[in-house]
């Protein structure tokens, strides 16, 4: 299944059009490797995505083409969920 689908169905982003964008952006990585939006992601694998202040990492445990809300939780298991500092930002202090 193709990344952007992917993080659309699981709900780790609300709209596949968010998901295209991230890839684009260069914000989701497979397995350590920068994915396209076309990027097909399987069980296993390890995604990074970079979500504002947050760098989240999750393994995929099943790959479904469509799954209600309480499903979609089942779709991986959050690995770390970190704050960090994306280049370019001041903290406010003067």
């Amino acid at each position: 299944m193709r990344i952007d689908k992917y993080l659309k169905v699981s709900r780790l982003t609300k709209r596949r059009e968010t998901a295209k964008e991230l890839c684009d952006d260069g914000d989701v990585f497979i397995n350590g490797k920068t994915a396209k939006p076309m990027s097909e992601v399987s069980v296993g694998d390890e995604l990074v995505l970079l979500l504002g202040k947050h760098k989240v990492t999750a393994r995929v445990l099943t790959v479904r083409e469509f799954a209600r809300k309480d499903e979609a939780k089942e779709m991986y298991e959050i690995l770390k969920d970190e704050i960090i500092n994306r280049g370019g930002e001041d903290n406010g202090q003067s």
